[in-house]
């Protein structure tokens, strides 16, 4: 009878054991599109067998163990980090293009055209007093067109600040998620993975690393530690650090918890982009547009110095103005009248020496070798092959995203046909012990029939 007894607990262990895996299958294919979902295993482990103390044998579940690979899913944020910088240098660089739209009929280059070509009407008819308006209103056109540029980046850096406090607080969500699954406790002692708080620390670690660069450790309570840049703590056990942005000047800066400037550590992810076109590449742009603004005024204000008005006098008001500090942006036209602009050289009062001279300026090289249009095309330039070059990366870096998943999900994705062979199996295994169970009860109560 003990033998019998033995091999009912034995059997009814078992039963219990495959109840385990049949429900770890059935976990895995409800979440088989979970984000951040890793195929689950139950493992067995075979109990000691010896009856002379009382040591009856048999099978019992083991711990669930994650199929999760922690070297794909790092590639997978590797990857995603990098997407994340060049597609916000897309979204922040692409509205600028659009002041830099070397074929239209308006912006900055048409208005330097007109002006010189009125400079060159004035030539013509140097005492015609619709020339001479002609060229007091071309300059007014060109000082808001500069104005005009300067306003839309400046505007454009205010939306790229505004997206930085999004992402700011994007992260600090993420990182209060991560603590918080790390307080749940991921891991229980025995080893077991609970598949819906690793779903959901690894989604979370998924999205923060679109936008920022970090690195992770495992502690050995099972938790995990998130350090930004691989320095500043963002999470460590159940605590989340926020960082904060201090916007309170033109060059953005990123505060950690402990009120250090971290902006250096941030190299990649959406927001090392943003800080980087708000701090570098759109200042690049506007001292450029301000050296243009600079040369255009001087060469044309030191040119006119050089002539007389209609009446033959020297001029005493440039015509353009700015802040040196700022000059594409506070560009401007004096009050001038039609009779003051100097188209004469001193001695040919009534001639069109002067007006020459200043048609001549739109050919002349004395902007570091390049004309006005040329300094302007090569800008505009750059600007294109910026945008142009982060598209081909963002490109490029999607593709590497895609092959980082496909090996992720090789790795600890989800198979269905996988699951179904499984399943398949537990079910054979589940009617065998049950069919034993069975047996095993009919033969105890024959046993105990005969006994009675």
């Amino acid at each position: 009878m003990g033998n019998l007894f033995t091999t009912i607990l034995n059997t009814a262990n078992t039963l219990r054991a495959v109840e385990d895996g049949l429900a770890t299958v059935q976990n895995n294919v409800a979440n088989a599109n979970t984000a951040g979902f890793a195929t689950q295993t139950q493992t067995f482990s075979a109990l000691p067998f010896d009856l002379t103390v009382g040591l009856p044998g048999g099978v019992e579940a083991g711990p669930v163990e994650s199929s999760r690979d922690a070297y794909a899913e790092q590639g997978v944020r590797d990857q995603q980090t990098a997407l994340g910088y060049y597609t916000q240098k897309v979204a922040d660089l692409t509205p600028i293009e659009s002041y830099f739209d070397l074929s239209g009929t308006s912006g900055i280059e048409p208005a330097m055209n007109a002006l010189f070509s009125s400079f060159s009407q004035l030539s013509v008819n140097p005492n015609d007093p619709v020339s001479r308006q002609l060229v007091l209103s071309n300059a007014s056109v060109v000082a808001q067109q500069f104005q005009d540029s300067v306003t839309g980046f400046t505007n454009q850096q205010a939306d790229i600040n505004s997206q930085a406090q999004s992402t700011i607080a994007n992260i600090n969500q993420l990182a209060a998620a991560i603590a918080q699954v790390n307080g749940s406790g991921r891991v229980s002692p025995s080893g077991s993975v609970n598949s819906g708080l690793d779903a959901q620390l690894n989604s979370s670690l998924e999205q923060l690393s679109q936008l920022v660069n970090f690195t992770t450790l495992q502690q050995p309570d099972g938790t995990v530690s998130v350090y930004i840049g691989g320095q500043t703590p963002l999470v460590v056990g159940d605590q989340a650090y926020d960082i904060q942005g201090d916007f309170s000047t033109p060059q953005t800066a990123i505060i950690s918890s402990t009120g250090t400037d971290i902006s250096d550590q941030i190299t990649g992810g959406q927001l090392s982009a943003l800080v980087d076109d708000n701090n570098n590449v759109i200042p690049g742009y506007i001292s450029q547009l301000n050296t243009l603004a600079q040369s255009l005024a001087d060469q044309v204000n030191s040119t006119l110095d050089q002539g007389v008005d209609e009446s033959g006098a020297a001029p005493t008001t440039d015509l353009f103005t700015y802040d040196p500090a700022a000059p594409a942006g506070s560009l401007a036209v004096n009050p001038l009248t039609p009779d003051q602009i100097a188209a004469a050289l001193p001695g040919a009062t009534g001639g069109n020496g002067n007006a020459l001279a200043l048609a001549q300026l739109a050919n002349a090289t004395n902007l570091n070798g390049y004309t006005f249009a040329q300094y302007y095309g090569n800008l505009g330039g750059q600007v294109g092959n910026d945008v142009s070059a982060a598209q081909g990366s963002e490109t490029t870096k999607q593709n590497l995203l895609s092959q980082a998943q496909a090996l992720r999900q090789q790795a600890s994705g989800v198979s269905l046909d996988a699951q179904a062979t499984q399943l398949i199996e537990y079910e054979q295994s589940y009617n065998a012990s049950a069919k034993m169970l069975t047996v095993l009860d009919e033969l105890t109560e024959s046993i105990m029939a005969v006994i009675t």
